[in-house]
């Protein structure tokens, strides 16, 4: 075994173990919720409502889904954005 594969798995094994070693010295005991569920209950604790409904309320699965669609579109416009800025420079510039 080389040094590089001995590098490359102890660096996957401790990205495991960066994962798996807080969920199981917590045993489950916890509920891992988002910050917007903590927000809303505490505002409606305090007597608060909301302005208006959702139009439309997917499930998590498919929201979580969506936000990863929305996040994969903004990073490749954004990356599009920057090759064509760098292209357009590099076109130019004289030689």
């Amino acid at each position: 075994m080389t040094r590089r594969t001995l590098v490359n798995a102890l660096l996957v094994l401790a990205v495991v173990a960066l994962f798996a070693v807080p969920l199981l010295l917590d045993g489950g005991t916890s509920e891992y919720g988002g910050t917007d569920a903590a927000v809303t209950e505490e505002l409606e604790a305090g007597g608060h409502t909301p302005w208006f409904d959702p139009l439309f309320s997917p499930a998590g699965e498919v929201e979580s889904g969506l936000f990863a669609l929305q996040a994969a579109l903004g990073a490749g416009v954004l990356g599009y954005v920057l090759g064509l800025l760098r292209g357009r420079r590099q076109a130019a510039e004289p030689r």
